[in-house]
């Protein structure tokens, strides 16, 4: 999601502000989330602060099989409306931005098990977006106590395009690497991922490495996906900011892929945004792995925040200093 910051950012610093402004007019926005997000701080004179020094944004990346077809070439392994119709939340992230203080990333499970406001009741925190955008961000800033400023939402075809138009994105596998599930299929060394490989190493939970003469599976299933999650937006991140550094004009063509599968709230200004996300970028990037642990809830298994994750959510909430990462 960074990814999609970064070429709004560097297209406007390169002087395509007024080309990009239209195609950015073209980003779905989501009305009425304003009830839900924090309010945007204002100056002394009560005027709205155009980068603000800290920000959380809500990451979400939809299943929605939109715009795929019969004959994409992951058509197999992800499907589309006629097999899987809607949308759900595949990932949920936490990115918080300070100017001078570097970009931090958490992940939320989607299997983490949460009290989601307006049903009553407890479940999946994945199940809250159900009830759409304004719910499952009510579930970060009810039940966590995470206050979110903005949203953002990008989908599968809008992931896969994107990784296409900077080039691809390069992974190291110390072993080979697959997913039966997902069609990912990488022998060992630094790979460069089309948007095909790199959806199906994102959205990977069965993921297998041939060690010691066997394909060995990675029993941290949602866990594992999400330190590779992490993992690949770094290396997106970098290679987005590469490709508009070396071939500056090739924005226009990003911006294309952005605006076909993004949604963002209504209150998001994308230059000012992204530009704040670019500098926070320089200072670092630091990403936290939730603890938590395996539960069984009428006969299904789901996750529960285990002991330190009080310490990573106080940091987002902008109570204390980051927390120490290994």
């Amino acid at each position: 999601m960074f990814a999609v910051a970064a070429v709004v950012a560097a297209s406007g610093a390169i002087g395509l502000t007024a080309a990009t402004g239209d195609r950015i007019a073209e980003v779905e926005r989501i009305e009425g989330l304003e009830v839900v997000l924090a309010e945007q701080p204002v100056d002394d004179v009560g005027e709205p602060i155009e980068v603000p020094p800290t920000e959380n944004y809500l990451l979400v990346g939809s299943d929605s099989r939109e715009g795929i077809s019969a004959d994409d070439p992951d058509f197999g392994a992800i499907g589309d409306t006629s097999i899987v119709s809607g949308r759900r939340a595949d990932v949920i992230m936490v990115l918080r931005r300070e100017l001078d203080g570097g970009l931090h990333l958490v992940s939320l499970p989607r299997d983490l098990w949460l009290r989601i406001p307006g049903t009553g009741g407890s479940n999946r925190i994945n199940s809250a977006y159900r009830g759409g955008p304004e719910r499952i961000v009510a579930t970060v800033t009810e039940t966590l106590g995470i206050p979110i400023n903005h949203y953002v939402e990008v989908n599968f075809v809008g992931f896969r395009d994107i990784v296409d138009e900077i080039g691809g994105v390069e992974i190291c596998f110390a072993h080979p690497a697959r997913d039966p599930k997902t069609g990912l299929d990488q022998p060992p060394g630094c790979n460069t991922l089309d948007g095909v490989q790199a959806l199906a190493y994102a959205r990977s939970r069965s993921y297998q490495e041939f060690r010691e003469g066997e394909w060995r599976t990675d029993g941290r299933a949602d866990l594992g996906r999400i330190e590779r999650q992490q993992l690949f937006m770094r290396a997106a991140a970098d290679g987005v900011l590469r490709r508009l550094t070396d071939q500056p004009f090739a924005s226009g063509e990003l911006i294309q892929a952005v605006t076909a599968s993004v949604r963002v709230d209504a209150a998001l200004e994308p230059f000012a945004a992204a530009e704040g996300l670019r500098r926070s970028f320089g200072n670092g990037f630091t990403t936290y792995s939730l603890p938590v642990y395996g539960d069984n809830v009428d006969g299904n298994s789901v996750l529960r925040l285990g002991d330190g994750a009080e310490a990573i959510f106080e940091f987002f909430r902008g109570n204390t200093p980051p927390p120490a990462t290994e």
